[in-house]
């Protein structure tokens, strides 16, 4: 049972990420109060992310999985590839807290060997790296199950979904 859970926790943190990774930015802050102080200049606004232009998050895919009129084939075959990555976002969780729990070792005494934390930061920079990796290959393959009028659809839906720049008065 605390498998499941785990498993289950690691597939929808699986797809938040993905999903937050292929959103644009939110809609801009609130001017900062009025008070003394630095003014910075207002950021221009970030540029349309290329890849999450062309790929989909899972849970759009499976929120409109009716509209799309996915086939039982292709519903199943989804199913499988999340499964598929859910148990390897499984798998990089618990080495990710393997590695963290070392690094905290690494740098609790009053002198660190920078070497040894170094190379401890590779291996964790590797798992994030083999996280995002699944991210974008789970991805392709969900985007590869989809007919071309189903791709059409879901940027339309994403392209709804962008916050619409407010005019100017």
């Amino acid at each position: 049972m605390k498998l499941k859970l785990i498993g289950l926790f690691a597939i929808v943190l699986a797809l938040v990420v993905v999903a937050l990774s292929q959103q644009p930015p939110d809609a801009p802050a609130p001017p900062p109060p009025a008070h003394q102080g630095p003014q910075h200049p207002p950021q221009p606004p970030r540029p349309p992310d290329p890849i999450g232009q062309n790929l989909f998050p899972p849970e759009l895919i499976m929120q409109n999985r009716q509209a799309l009129g996915l086939s039982e084939e292709q519903k199943a075959a989804i199913k499988d590839e999340l499964m598929k990555a859910s148990a390897r976002f499984n798998d990089l969780n618990w080495q990710m807290q393997d590695e963290m729990e070392t690094m905290a070792n690494l740098t609790r005494g009053t002198t660190v060997d920078e070497q040894r934390v170094l190379a401890q930061l590779d291996k964790i920079l590797n798992i994030e790296r083999e996280v995002k990796r699944t991210q974008i290959s789970l991805s392709i393959r969900l985007k590869n199950k989809l007919t071309a009028e189903q791709q059409t659809q879901l940027q339309q839906l994403q392209q709804q979904m962008q916050p619409r720049p407010p005019i100017p008065r």
